[in-house]
Formats: structure tokens, C-alpha cells, sequence
């Protein structure tokens, strides 16, 4: 059934898939091909339109100016474009060739128009060039007439031939889906038989053995336990079911008997453990029972005489444990007072020693801002060092560039004398050209008195500059004895300083130390009280174990234990004994010592 269904889904998906195939074959000539050659032919009209409108142009421009050239070569251009476009379509479609001849030549023919009308047109004979661009104008008509005509033909071809896939898509998706229909009824068909033949028969027949089974026939044929498919493994296990109940019929013959032997041995239990209840430990079976009740009948009357025994000395030890319970009480009432008395002498020297450990942790910490103020002043003490530094520094640059400038002041007098030579030999000069050379000498003295004046001011110069350096240089060695000065003052800041350091850390270590004895003190407090209420704890636990035991005494006289070798019971006896010294109370003891030498050792330090 399975492989008939796989081939005929195998020769779905084969048949599906040629057919998909040829669809996408015939749908990419269609989009790879037809469409983008229809564009082309679309662009080929647009190029026409273009040609005529650049030769338009040219009528518009002088025919001598860049823009009628520039019409001109646009026009050629969109020629070749349309015409490459039309020969790109003729190649890639042969039985388009034969249509497209004709819409070449009509092409061709409306260049053969404009072409000399653009050579008009760039010669500014307007008339003629208009003449010719009319007859072209018609033949451009014609041409995008056709070319119209042609691509509608094209584009409702490509309809037809989208609408043919589609359908045919569609034609190939109905015939899939009747034949997978088709295959799944016979299928469907061929199981239903194979099923109620060789499965549900059996199995029905298989289902009335295990009934007959079950309402008590085990002595049933079980059909089907020769076959070797899952059917016959189910017979097989129910099979198995009734040799289970074959050998439960036996099983429960053998039971009736046991359940003689075992109502006998639970009669007598009973009877013997009633007696137990009651107090009798001294009921033991006597009675006899069969081989695999026997080792339950010795373990039993063991189990009494264990108990027997276990009640004599549980009562013994009771009266024992009653005397050390009462003796244990009187001593832990007596340790949970002194422990009490220990607990509050611990808390007032906590609160005394957190007090000087608050107060020593202040002072530390006030020292502690004492350096850092302390750092603060030597940081600006070395920050005024710093600005005199560059103060001085900049005194001496000023100094420099003064004699610098004394400098210059001694050149400009050198040029004022030589002004001045020269004004002089122009006078003599003058003065030889007589009348002539009147001018030139008035000119030669201004100039002289020019230089003079020149060398007047540079003198003045020199003067209120030597005044200047003077000033500097005072300024400059006051500047040194203001830097000496902080020098002075930050040697005796950081000799501040590191006594403040020493003052501080010894107050910090004072701090630590009184901060351990604290703790060791709050430590030492709350464990003395822990130990006063475990030793009250104690205390009561050790009245609740007098009670008890004298509860356990009353509760072990009601058992019947026989003759306990003459043993008298024990009053309970509560005897005056001093304390011991417990781990505790020890314990307690050792802190206190401890923290009584640190607080020593911290007072002397």
C-alpha cells in the first residue's frame, strides 16, 4: 500500500515538475526577453521625438553658437541609439526582423531629412532649414505611427502569452490535485481491506479468548499463536495469562492450608500480646506451631525476656539518674547566679570602654584633618613659590628684551648721525648748483634738523630705559627675597606636618587598640550571657529531668518484670554539693582575665 502511494506521488511530483518547467521557461522568455526588447522599441519612439525636438533646436540658436552644435550632435546620437536599439531587437527575436525592416527604413529616411536641415539650420537658412524639418516632421509621424502599431501588437501578445501560462498553471495545479485525490481514495481503500482481514479479524477473535478468559474458562484455546506478526505476539501473552491462572488455581489450594497454620499463630499472638499490654512480661508462647512458625515463636519469647530484663534495669537506672538529676539542678541554679552577677559587671565595661573607644576615634579623626589642612598650606606655599619663580623669570625676560632695545635705540642713533652727514654733504652739494639747487638745499636741512631730533629722542629712550632696568632689577631681587621667605615658611610647615603625621597615627593606633579591647569586651559580654542561659537552660532541663524520671519510675512499676534478685527501689536523695567548676564557667573566667590585661596594657600605652 505504501510503495503504490509513493509511486504515484513520485509521478505527481514528476509530472508537476516538467510542467512547472516548461511554464518557467516560457515565463522567463517572456520577462527576460519580449519585455525588455518592447522597452527598446519604446525608447526607439522616444529617440525619434528626441531628433526632432535637438533639430528644432538648432532653429532656435544661432547656427554658429554651442548650443546648435550641441543640438546638433544630440540629434546624431539619439539616431544611433535607436537605430542600435531596432538591430539589438532584430538579433534576439528572428521572426520580429521581418517587421522591423520596414520601421528601420522609415527611420532611415527621416534622417536623410533632418540631416541636411540641421546643416541648414547651423548655417542660419532658417527658411530652408524649416522647408525640411516640415517633410521630416511627416516622415517622423509615419514612423512613430508604426512603431506604435507594433508595440500594441507586442504588448497584447505578451497578454495573450501571460493569460496561456497562467491558465495552463492552473490547468497542470487541477489535474495534480484529482490525481493525489484519486491516489489517496485507493489507498485509503487498499488499508481499509488489509486492515479488516489480517488485523481486525484476528484481533476479534483474539479478544473473545481473553474474555472467556477472564470469566473463569482457563482451560480456552487461545487462538493465532502460531503467527509470527505483532497479532501473535498478542496471543502469545495472553497465553501466558492462562498458564498465570493455571498455576493461581494451584497456588490457591495451597494457600486454604496456610491460612490454618497462620489463624493459629495469630489467635495465640493476640493472647499473648494482651498480656503484654497489661503489664505481664512474663507471658511466653508455649504453644506449638508448625516448622515455618517456629523461628517466629523463639523470637518472640526472646524478645520477651530481653524486654523483661530491659524493664529492670530501665527502673534501676531511673532511681539512679533521679538522684544525679536532683544534685545537677541544685549546682546549675547556684553557677546561673554567679553567672548572672559575672554578665552585668561585663555590660558596664562595654558601655565604659565603647565610650573611650568614641571618644579616642574623634580625636584621631580631628588629627587626621589637622595633616590635611597641614598639606593643604604646604600645597600652597609651593604653589606662591612657583608663581615668584615665574615672576622672576619673567622680570629677567623683560631685562633681556630691555637691552634688546637698547640696542635698537644705539642703531637708530647711528642712522640719525648718518641722516644727518648726508644732509650735509646734500647742503654742499646745493650749494655748488647755486640757484638751481636752492630746493634741494632747503630739503637737505629739514632732514638735518630731522636727524637731529631723531638723535634728541633715542637719547631720551636710552635714558627712561636705563631707568627701567634699574626698576626691574629691584623688582627681581625683591622677588628673590619673597621665595627665600616661602622656603623658609615651607621647611617649618613640614616639620608641622610630620609631628601632626606622628600625632595622628599615634592616635590611630590608640584607636585599633581600644577598638580590640572593645570588641574582646562585647565578645567576652556576649558570651557570659550565652553561657547564663545555657546554664539556666541547664538548670531547667535538669528539673525536667527529675520530673521525668520520676515519671519513668512510676510508668516501669507497672510492668510485671518477676523476681529482680532482691533489688529494693532507691528514694530519690537531692544532696547540698558545691559547684564544680564547669567548661563554661572556666571559659568565662579566662576572657575576663584577658580583657583585664589589655585595658591594662592600653592604659600604660
Amino acid at each position: 500500500m505504501l510503495g503504490l502511494l509513493g509511486i504515484v506521488t513520485l509521478g505527481v511530483a514528476w509530472y508537476g515538475g516538467s510542467k512547472m518547467r516548461m511554464i518557467d521557461a516560457q515565463y522567463s522568455e517572456l520577462t527576460d526577453v519580449e519585455m525588455p526588447d518592447t522597452a527598446k522599441l519604446i525608447r526607439v519612439n522616444r529617440l525619434s521625438n528626441a531628433m526632432m525636438y535637438a533639430a528644432y533646436k538648432t532653429l532656435v540658436y544661432d547656427g554658429r553658437s554651442a548650443q546648435a552644435k550641441a543640438a546638433a550632435a544630440e540629434e546624431l546620437a539619439s539616431y544611433k541609439q535607436a537605430v542600435q536599439y531596432i538591430n539589438e531587437v532584430s538579433a534576439t527575436e528572428k521572426d520580429a526582423a521581418a517587421e522591423l525592416a520596414p520601421l528601420r527604413a522609415r527611420l532611415d529616411a527621416v534622417q536623410e531629412v533632418v540631416v541636411p536641415a540641421l546643416e541648414k539650420g547651423l548655417a542660419n537658412s532658417e527658411d530652408e532649414a524649416r522647408a525640411l524639418l516640415a517633410k521630416a516632421d511627416e516622415r517622423a509621424v509615419t514612423f512613430t505611427t508604426g512603431m506604435k502599431e507594433y508595440n500594441d501588437r507586442r504588448v497584447a501578445d505578451a497578454t495573450k502569452e501571460s493569460d496561456r501560462l497562467s491558465a495552463s498553471a492552473t490547468a497542470a495545479g487541477t489535474a495534480l490535485l484529482l490525481v493525489a485525490l484519486c491516489a489517496v481514495a485507493g489507498s485509503l481503500g487498499l488499508a481499509f481491506f488489509v486492515t479488516r482481514s489480517q488485523i481486525a479479524g484476528p484481533l476479534d477473535r483474539l479478544q473473545d479468548a481473553m474474555r472467556g478468559l477472564a470469566g473463569g474458562n482457563h482451560q480456552i484455546d487461545i487462538p493465532g499463536t502460531e503467527r509470527a506478526d505483532e497479532v501473535g505476539g498478542m496471543a502469545k501473552s495472553v497465553l501466558v495469562f492462562k498458564e498465570a491462572a493455571l498455576r493461581q488455581d494451584e497456588l490457591t489450594e495451597a494457600k486454604k492450608r496456610a491460612e490454618a497454620a497462620q489463624a493459629l499463630v495469630v489467635e495465640t499472638l493476640e493472647d499473648r500480646l494482651a498480656k503484654l499490654a497489661s503489664g505481664d512480661l512474663t507471658a511466653v508462647i508455649d504453644s506449638r506451631f508448625d516448622p515455618e512458625y517456629e523461628g517466629l515463636k523463639q523470637n518472640f519469647n526472646a524478645a520477651v525476656a530481653a524486654l523483661r530484663e530491659l524493664i529492670a534495669a530501665v527502673i534501676e537506672s531511673a532511681e539512679t539518674i533521679s538522684t544525679g538529676s536532683a544534685e545537677i539542678a541544685q549546682a546549675s541554679e547556684d553557677l546561673a547566679r554567679r553567672t548572672e552577677g559575672a554578665a552585668a559587671s561585663l555590660e558596664e565595661t562595654s558601655a565604659a570602654v565603647s565610650e573611650m573607644d568614641q571618644r579616642i576615634k574623634a580625636t584621631a579623626a580631628a588629627a587626621t584633618k589637622t595633616v590635611e589642612r597641614a598639606t593643604g598650606a604646604i600645597e600652597v606655599v609651593d604653589s606662591g613659590r612657583s608663581v615668584a619663580d615665574e615672576a622672576m623669570q619673567a622680570m629677567t625676560r623683560v631685562s633681556e628684551s630691555a637691552k634688546g632695545i637698547d640696542n635698537v635705540i644705539e642703531g637708530l642713533d647711528k642712522i640719525a648721525f648718518q641722516t644727518r652727514v648726508l644732509a650735509m654733504n646734500a647742503a654742499v652739494e646745493a650749494g655748488r648748483a647755486g640757484e638751481a639747487g636752492r630746493g634741494f638745499a632747503v630739503v637737505a636741512d629739514l632732514v638735518s634738523a630731522l636727524a637731529m631730533r631723531a638723535e634728541e629722542e633715542a637719547g631720551r629712550a636710552r635714558d627712561q630705559l636705563t631707568a627701567t632696568q634699574t626698576d626691574i632689577n629691584a623688582a627681581v631681587d625683591m622677588v628673590r627675597r619673597v621665595d627665600s621667605a616661602l622656603g623658609a615658611i615651607v621647611g617649618d610647615v613640614n616639620e608641622v606636618h610630620s609631628l601632626l603625621e606622628v600625632m595622628a597615627k599615634d592616635n590611630q593606633v590608640q584607636a585599633s587598640a581600644v577598638t580590640q579591647v572593645a570588641t574582646a569586651v562585647n565578645s567576652i559580654d556576649q558570651t557570659t550571657q550565652q553561657n547564663a542561659a545555657m546554664v539556666e537552660e541547664t538548670s531547667a532541663a535538669a528539673r525536667n529531668l527529675t520530673s521525668e524520671v520520676a515519671s519513668l519510675s512510676e510508668q516501669a512499676s507497672r510492668f510485671n518484670a518477676g523476681d529482680r534478685g532482691g533489688r529494693k527501689p532507691v528514694r530519690s536523695r537531692v544532696h547540698a554539693m558545691p559547684v564544680a567548676s564547669t567548661p563554661a564557667h572556666a571559659a568565662t573566667v579566662t576572657s575576663v582575665r584577658q580583657t583585664s590585661a589589655e585595658v591594662e596594657e592600653w592604659a600604660s600605652f
